[in-house]
């Protein structure tokens, strides 16, 4: 009877298990409750884990690895999700427009007095600019500095604060450096626990993409310093470098003073061509173009010289103009083949009404850019000069200068374009140990010599006056120095700034000068000027007496921007040939170029 009683006691117990359907096990029916009951709270959270969004992926982490990158690796990953986002707009990386309600610079001035931690939620600000740099303080707090106009702002990202339809996270998730991007916010001081003074800055409620920068932006640390590199890529110096942009608003601001002085003096701004038939005004090689139509080569203007003083015949008595001309000479660092001038001619005025207007114009030129009459300038090799442009300015002949540097007696002033005077200069240049470029022609071996003994000392503005003739053959002659002509060079830092005359109005005397030209060319002198008889005929109908004057902009630009290079002071100066092979966005991202209708049909 024991072991009947013992052998049913396993059999009852195996009864009472119940069958787990999930593992196969057999258990007890408390067991397998709890295990239900684990089961189905597991599924629900599951559940909720499927519904839920995905969780934002830690942008730092995401930034930090691209700053690892190469340019070349970041612009081709930036490239193609940029292109996902302008097939899925979401959001549109390329927005139509956003509008803007706020200047930053008057922003700072306007807000400048708010405490810190004060906040001015009434007030919307609606900026644009471009982010320079980027920052979190974990995942629901972002910090940009943003610069548009020149000046910079701090912008503070709160989620809390996040309003529009797009998510706080989503807003900022494709957000680089050097992106463009439009701020909706309100103006407040910051309340920093680490310092007394908070930072002005932008509260945004909403940061919208306007148009992404798809290249690595150099580091802020080490900048954008390659000189050429910052030549090419102008743009990318304007971006980096807020001294090259300091340079072209005071050119700007330079300009609109040199308008406006002639403006106040009912002088009328004029237009002349671009392209001549003669390469006349100035002593210069031209550049050679093609008309197709015509089957013509034409000259790219050296000078607007003839053209003006055609206007002055017809009766507009005070013209001027300012414009771009093209030489076919060297490039260093003050020559790029095409320069900015000013030009002006006056009826009624001569040499000596020019010169003062001269002073009057650049030295009060200088006082309002610089708020000064004096100036520093440095050169390549480092020299400093203190300049001081206040008038009257220094005056210095051009002959008597040259006798006492050279110890020799020049012929007079008749004789300076004969024959015998080019042997005698051939020989004081041999004694002054100094070589002029071929051809030795009188004009040139002078002008040397001017360079070498006179424009080396001019560091204070300088007049050059009392050229001989044949070295300004659109200048009248001197009324009473025979040889020589009503002439005057303006220097500042040994350079020519200005280049100014009593205009030759006697048609019979042009032509005679125009003729002495043409045989210096033929002698091989390049740059020596054609006859242009079109403008000696309009001298036939009468040219009254007349004050002319040209300066070179870049030049003056150079000296009160401290700039010892013009390529500085040129948006685009001209550079050779870059011939590295280079990826563009469109071809990183595969993107085939559409077909285009032929809209005028067939013919």
């Amino acid at each position: 009877m024991a072991d009947e009683a013992s052998s049913a006691a396993p059999t009852e117990q195996i009864q009472n298990l119940h069958l787990d359907e999930a593992t196969g096990e057999r258990v007890s029916k408390s067991e397998l409750k709890k295990r239900q009951k684990q089961r189905a709270v597991l599924a629900k959270k599951n559940e909720r884990e499927a519904a839920a969004p995905p969780k934002p992926v830690k942008k730092g982490n995401v930034e930090a690895e691209e700053s690892n990158l190469t340019p070349n690796q970041y612009f081709e990953i930036r490239s193609r999700n940029i292109n996902k986002l302008r097939q899925t707009k979401d959001p549109n990386p390329y927005p139509h427009k956003f509008q803007v309600t706020t200047d930053l610079r008057d922003f700072l001035k306007q807000y400048e007095s708010i405490k810190t931690g004060e906040q001015l939620q009434d007030i919307e600000i609606r900026l644009g600019g471009r982010i320079y740099t980027k920052r979190s303080s974990g995942s629901k707090l972002m910090f940009y500095d943003v610069r548009a106009e020149g000046v910079k702002i701090q912008v503070m990202c709160q989620s809390q604060e996040a309003a529009g339809d797009v998510p706080f996270e989503a807003q900022h998730e494709h957000l680089r450096r050097g992106d463009i991007i439009g701020i909706i916010g309100y103006p407040g001081r910051t309340n920093p626990k680490t310092r007394a003074e908070g930072e002005l800055s932008i509260f945004a409620r909403e940061v919208i993409l306007l148009t992404p920068c798809l290249h690595q932006l150099p580091s802020e640390y080490y900048g954008f310093k390659d000189q050429e590199q910052r030549y090419r890529q102008r743009y990318l110096d304007l971006i980096m470098n807020d001294a090259t942009r300091s340079v072209f608003t005071t050119r700007a601001k330079m300009i609109t003073y040199v308008r406006r002085y002639f403006d106040d003096r009912d002088f009328i701004e004029v237009e002349t061509p671009m392209m001549n038939n003669i390469a006349g005004g100035a002593t210069a090689k031209p550049f050679v173009t093609h008309h197709n139509e015509l089957n013509m080569d034409l000259f790219m203007r050296v000078a607007p010289e003839l053209y003006l003083k055609q206007l002055i015949v017809g009766g507009l008595e005070r013209v001027y103009e300012l414009g771009r001309q093209f030489r076919n000479e060297g490039i260093d660092l003050t020559h790029n083949p095409e320069f900015t001038t000013c030009e002006f001619y006056m009826a009624y005025a001569d040499v000596y009404d020019i010169m003062d207007m001269t002073e009057d114009l650049v030295s009060g030129l200088v006082k309002h850019i610089t708020g000064s009459y004096k100036n520093t300038f440095h050169t390549q090799s480092g020299e400093e000069y203190n300049v001081n442009w206040e008038k009257p300015w220094k005056r210095i002949e051009m002959i008597p200068a040259l006798e006492e540097a050279t110890g020799e007696t020049f012929p007079p002033g008749p004789e300076l374009h004969t024959d015998a005077t080019n042997e005698f200069l051939r020989r004081v240049l041999k004694k002054m140990k100094l070589e002029c470029t071929p051809p030795l022609t009188n004009a040139r071996m002078l002008d040397k010599m001017v360079g070498e003994f006179i424009e080396e000392t001019c560091i204070n503005p300088t007049f050059i006056t009392g050229h001989p003739q044949m070295m300004s053959p659109l200048a009248k002659y001197h009324r009473s120095n025979p040889g020589l002509c009503e002439r005057f060079e303006a220097f500042v830092c040994k350079k020519e700034i200005v280049n100014a005359y009593t205009e030759l109005n006697d048609p019979f005397d042009q032509r005679l000068r125009f003729e002495e030209q043409a045989r210096q060319k033929d002698a091989g002198d390049d740059e020596a000027q054609m006859i242009d008889e079109n403008f000696c005929q309009s001298l036939e109908f009468g040219l009254p007496p007349t004050g002319g004057w040209g300066m070179g902009i870049d030049r003056l630009v150079m000296f009160l921007t401290d700039r010892y290079s013009i390529k500085e002071v040129l948006a685009f100066p001209f550079m050779k040939d870059d011939r590295v092979e280079k990826k563009f966005a469109a071809e990183v991202a595969n993107i085939k170029p559409a077909v285009e209708e032929d809209v005028h049909g067939p013919k």
